[in-house]
Formats: C-alpha cells, structure tokens, sequence
C-alpha cells in the first residue's frame, strides 16, 4: 500500500514557533517543579550522588533506559535509517547486546564493591591517589564526548523547529539548551536526575509505541509496503535494504564499530553510577532486566519510523533540514500530524536529550569532587556540604565547555559522535573493571597502563582519524592530517588497553593479599559492603 505524502520544508516545519515553544517551555517548567519538589534534603553526599540508594529494580531500570536512549538512539538512529537504511540498523543491535555484558559480568560486582563512582572500586585494593585521579580523567573525557553529542543534538532539534538555518543562530540555540541542562543537575542531584529520567523515558516508549502503531496501520500494518516507497525516495534506491551502504566500503571500521558499540555501553561512567542508587544487588539485576526489555521494544520501533521518515519525507530532504540526520524523527511528525505532532514529538526529544545531559554532567561532578577533591585534595576528610558545591560548581564548568564543543560538532550524526564516547569508554575503562574484579593479581601499575594506555591510544586515533579530518563529513573538512584510515578505533585500542593492563601487571608489584581476598568476597557475597544481600 503507497502513500502518497509531500516532504515538509523546514520552513514550513517551523512555522509555528509559539507553539513549538510552549510545548517546550511548559515541558521544562513541569520537570524543573517536580526537580525541586523531590531534591530537597539534597546536601548530603550520599542524597546528591546516589539518591540514598532508595530507588527499587524497576524504577531505576526505567531510568536506566531513559539515561541511555538520548539523542543518539531517538533522533541519531531513526536519522541514520531514513538516510543510510539498513547499515544505521547496528546501532540498535549492538546496544541490546551490550546490556547484557553489564548483566551477567559488571553491575552486582560493582555494586557490593564501590559507593558511589568507578574509582570506588578501582581504587579498592589499590594505591588511592593515582587510581583515582585516572579514574576521575577517565570520566570527565567520556561524559565530555557524550555530552557533545547531546548539545549538538538539542541545538539541531530547537533550530529545526524556529527555522534557523545561520551558523550564529544554531550557535545561540545550542547555548541556550546547554544553559537549561545545567540547571537540572544543580537543582535536583541525583534523586531529581532520576525522576526526570523516569517521566523521560516513560513519555519516550508510549510516544514511539504509539508513531510506530499509527505508521504500521498507515501502509496497512505491511512493513513492506514501508520498505517499497521508501526505495523510491532515497537516492540509493533498494540498497538500502541491505548491507554496505554505510559501511560496505570498509569492513574492518564496520568490526570496530560494532566492538565499541557491544562492548562500550557498561563501562560508561553514568551508565555505572545508576548501579549505586539501588539498594542492593538484587535490585541492580532487576534493573537490567527492566531496561533491557525497554530497549528492545524502542529500537524495534526506530526501525520502523527510520523507514518510513525514508519514504515519507525523503533522504535529500532530511540532509537538507538544520541539524540534518538529525531532524528526520521531527520532519516525520510534521508529516503525519502536522505542527501539534510535531511539537510534541519534538518536546519528548528534548526531554530525552535534557535527562541524558543531567546524567552525564552529574556523573562528571560527582567523580571530581568525591575522586579528586575528597578523597585526594582533602584525603577522605573533606565536610558533605562543601563536596556538594564542589560537585555543583564542576557541573557547570562541564557544560560550559560541553555547549563549546557541541557549537564545534553542530550538524554531525549524534549517534555517530556517541560511537565514539564509547569507544573511549570500553578502551578505558572496560579491562580495568574485569582486571579489578576477577584477577586477584592486578595491581596499581596494571590500572594504570589499561586506563591511561586506552584513554591514549584512542583519543590519539580519534584525532588522526577521518573523523576530525580528510572527509568531507570530518570536523575540519578543509584540512588533512588523518593518517589513521578507521573512524572508529574501537578495533585496535580496546584489545590495546587489555595488553597494556596485563604486562603492567606482570611487571609491577603485587597488591596486598589480604585486601584482594576481601574484595573478592565482597564483590561476590555484598558481605562487608554495608548493604542488603
């Protein structure tokens, strides 16, 4: 069944910028309330960084889904099918997958092990000083990049719907989105993180089932007849169907991808901080199992409005909308609903993009002032009070810089700058938490090499790679210094990070016995930890 629909102009599309802003700023206005409704007694460090651990399984594992599923899944992936088809599809695969890694290997560990940050756990058994201070760098770089991907997606969604198509206006949305963000953190800690997140990715699910459903009884529930017109408007024609439209040029990027987006997920900091809000280890499987069967059900409904942005609205119109890929979810909604839709599709976005943020920027807070601040600069003997503000006055240097970065990225794939977040993230982080946990032997100097070894070689990779230069897509397009062929170096660093853990290890002295056999037993028991088993 072909339906026949015209592709929105953007002009058309931001028409009614006082509607499209209410909807934002009653939307805004609402969660703040409720922020500041459930934030008080927010002074203490454990309400501001773990909301006292009083959050059960499901609603910490709805949370969970609405930390994760940010611009990258709602406007970066629905985006990336409507223009690349098939090959924009890895994504949502590879973040299913990965959640299972944190099931079955990471989050009961860390849990019984650690308090509040990764460098709780690292640091465990360890030399406290440098561990944490490669912790704390560890974060603050992957919730920077993360960020960046959120801001650059929150100004393409607010130019998109006041049709700003000027680099300066994009600029000055992107400041003013970033601005909003920064005040969740600083208001609601992180009991009014969560509940943000909680009505976030609620609104998000119904909003997609409902697109979805609506779309399917659109062409007659016949996926197919989705896929058929949406051949007709991409310039690719029925390649989009299969592989290699993306990625077929370069197997090997197409591998390295897939390894950071499988492999990335749990061993993001903020990802590994909703463990602690939970009050035992039971509750944290319960959260996993919650945020997983969430996702499923999201990304199947990305697959489905991706397509048929495709075939209603067009490739080339997508690639031409401010905020390009981007924009494809919101042109959808203009399309099948007109601007009441698209308002509020638009809305659920921002929702999305501002829960992530607040997760991101606190996660980075809370590691400098509990990492570096407390346990560092004032040695374990710092005053709760004062390593709050610490915490607050770092969340908003973090978005400062998070809204410069993201007027620099403006316009690029947000799912495609999130790739790279967690490259970082399983390149850093990932074999120092397995080599924490589960070998006994892993000491100061193996921490050490695997985190700084990976948070090196990817960073240098990323910068040498045709992500900041020598493509026309790159950060800087007018220049060429990429000597390293892959856009994602997932392949080489996080095997790197592994190596660099393990003969720093074998090299290095060992730790004390007796703090590995008691971490052990707590890793696996709670017994010690102070928490309910």
């Amino acid at each position: 069944m072909a339906v026949s629909t015209t592709a929105p102009s953007t002009t058309e599309v931001g028409a009614n910028p006082v509607l499209n802003l209410g909807m934002f700023v009653g939307f805004v206005a609402v969660t703040l309330y409720i922020v500041h409704r459930v934030s008080s007694g927010n002074n203490t460090t454990s309400s501001y960084y773990a909301a006292g651990g009083q959050f059960t399984g499901g609603q910490n594992g709805i949370a969970l889904s609405g930390d994760f599923l940010s611009a990258a899944s709602f406007l970066g992936i629905a985006g990336g099918i409507a223009v690349h088809g098939y090959d924009s599809f890895v994504y949502s695969v590879g973040w299913v997958v990965a959640w299972l890694v944190g099931l079955l290997l990471i989050a009961e560990m860390l849990r019984n092990t650690g308090r509040f940050t990764m460098g709780d756990v690292l640091a465990y058994r360890m030399r406290q000083r440098p561990v944490r201070i490669a912790a704390a760098t560890s974060t603050l770089l992957i919730s920077y990049f993360y960020l960046l991907a959120q801001i650059a997606g929150a100004g393409g969604l607010v130019s998109l719907l006041l049709n700003i198509t000027s680099k300066l206006g994009q600029s000055i949305a992107i400041v003013v989105a970033g601005a909003i963000m920064i005040l969740y953190v600083l208001i609601g800690g992180m009991k009014g993180t969560t509940w943000v997140q909680i009505i976030k990715a609620t609104l998000l699910l119904l909003c997609m089932a409902l697109i979805t459903i609506f779309l399917l009884g659109r062409f007659g529930f016949d996926f197919s007849g989705i896929l058929g017109q949406a051949t007709q408007h991409n310039s690719l024609g029925s390649a989009i169907l299969a592989p290699g439209t993306l990625y077929g040029k370069n197997e090997l990027d197409f591998v390295s991808l897939a390894l950071a987006l499988v492999l990335g997920i749990c061993s993001l900091p903020h990802v590994l901080m909703r463990f602690y809000t939970v009050p035992n280890a039971k509750q944290v499987r319960r959260s996993l199992v919650w945020a997983i069967w969430s996702m499923v059900g999201f990304y199947f409904c990305t697959l489905v409005v991706g397509y048929s942005a495709m075939a209603m609205v067009g490739a080339d119109a997508i690639l031409h909308a401010p905020g390009k890929e981007n924009s494809a979810a919101p042109l959808l909604a203009y399309a099948l609903g007109g601007p009441v839709l698209l308002g509020l599709v638009s809305a659920v976005a921002f929702a999305t993009i501002l829960a992530v943020v607040a997760g991101l920027t606190l996660t980075a807070s809370v590691s400098f002032a509990h990492d570096v601040y407390a346990s560092i600069i004032k040695r374990g003997d710092s005053e709760p009070g004062r390593e709050v503000r610490v915490a607050r006055l770092t969340a908003v240097i973090m978005g400062v810089l998070a809204i410069l970065g993201g007027i620099l990225v403006n316009g690029k794939n947000v799912a495609f700058l999130v790739a790279l977040a967690l490259a970082l993230a399983a390149s850093a982080n990932l074999s120092t938490l397995l080599y924490s946990l589960f070998w006994r032997r892993f000491n100061t100097a193996g921490a050490l090499a695997s985190i700084y070894g990976g948070l090196g070689s990817c960073m240098l990779l990323i910068v040498f790679s045709p992500v900041v230069s020598g493509s026309p897509d790159a950060i800087f397009p007018n220049m060429d210094f990429h000597v390293f062929p892959l856009s994602n170096p997932g392949i080489v660093s996080i095997p790197f990070s592994f190596v660099c853990g393990f003969v720093a290890t074998l090299v290095g002295s060992r730790s004390d016995p007796a703090l590995q056999t008691e971490m052990e037993v707590r890793a696996l028991t709670g017994i010690g930890s102070g928490l309910p088993t």
